[in-house]
Order: C-alpha cells, then structure tokens, then sequence
C-alpha cells in the first residue's frame, strides 16, 4: 500500500472520528483502487463513496430482512453499517479503468468504540480484526484485499494499527478471513535513499 493513500484514508478518518458520539458510530470507508497480480495486491490510492444505507431501497431492505437479524439490533443504528452507492462505485470503477487501474478492495476504520460507545456496548472490543459483519462483506464482495484500520485517540494524539484480510471462501459459511503480509511503500525521503550514503 502506498503511504500516500494511507495518510489519505486516515485524514478523512481521523476527521470522522473526532464527530463520533454515543449514539453515532460514524463509519470511514473507501475503496482501495490499484492492481492485483498473481501474488501481490499494490493499492495506490483510496477513493470515498457515499454510503447508501438510509436511501437506497436494496440497502435498507438488505439491512432489516438480513444484516439486523443476523448481527444484532445494533446494525438498526444508521450510522453502523455501510453500502457503498451504486452510482459511485460504477463511476470509481470507470475512473480507475481508465487510469489502467482496479477497485481491488477496501479499507475501513474501527474507532476504540469500547471507549467512545454507550456503556452497553462497551464490552465490544474493536481493533485491526474483523468482526462477523466485516467477514460477511468481505465474502459477498470478494475482493483479494481488505484493510482494516483500527485508529484510537489518547491524550489528544491518534494511533492506528492496521492489518490486511482475504475473504473467507463463499463456500465455506464458518470459515475466517486470512490475515495477508501488509507492507507500506514509503516515498523515498530527501537526504534519504540508496544515494544519500552515512550515517547521521
């Protein structure tokens, strides 16, 4: 993953998360666009979408009939829960074949909501894992790649952690995600590289 898609996906993340309240878990998700090859997935740059859970007719009907019934009464929150809208993902689609590229994932922010949530949520521990719903959306989507950033604040500075995940096999109802070796390409720095020589 390049780090400037990274640090593009934390800005927006960390912006989302200073708005969270107890009532409002407010999700941070975007596509991972770049290229997959036979044994490395590159993304190179994140694109947000709009989440169409409240509006769209499939998504609202997908969450009460499916997503609420399996996963809890929590998923009736409108802010918990995301469904990217059909018209941005086929625009982002375009976009990135045009650019030689692919949508090859995803990545989306876990807040500490143990610390940010109402008391009766908090022994719900969140970090860079997935969680049941997380697996269920990865098998359903398919993509080769999927990061999970699990981003905390402690006095006033923000941490993350992150972690890579395949999907489970569709076949396989029980089976969990595979954590994938998740590397960041740093720019290279000036004053530091292959030419910059010694030690400072």
């Amino acid at each position: 993953m390049d780090d400037r898609a990274l640090r593009e996906f934390l800005v927006v993340a960390m912006r989302e998360y200073r708005l969270i309240t107890e009532d409002a878990p407010l999700p941070c998700f975007a596509l991972a666009i770049g290229t997959a090859q036979t044994d490395t997935v590159h993304i190179q740059r994140v694109a947000f979408a709009r989440n169409a859970r409240t509006y769209d007719p499939a998504a609202c009907r997908e969450f009460a009939e499916s997503i609420v019934p399996t996963f809890g009464p929590a998923y009736e929150n409108e802010n918990r829960g995301w469904w990217i809208d059909s018209g941005d993902l086929l625009r982002l689609w375009r976009e990135a074949e045009g650019e030689g590229l692919d949508i090859v994932g995803s990545i989306h922010m876990h807040p500490d909501w143990h610390r940010l949530g109402p008391p009766c949520e908090r022994t719900m521990v969140l970090n860079e894992r997935p969680t049941p719903m997380d697996r269920h959306v990865y098998r359903n989507t398919a993509w080769p790649i999927n990061v999970i950033c699990y981003l905390e604040r402690r006095a006033g500075d923000f941490y993350h952690t992150l972690a890579a995940w395949a999907p489970p096999p569709l076949d396989e109802p029980d089976a969990d995600c595979t954590e994938l070796p998740l590397r960041i390409r740093t720019a290279d720095l000036v004053g530091v590289g292959a030419d910059a020589g010694g030690s400072r």
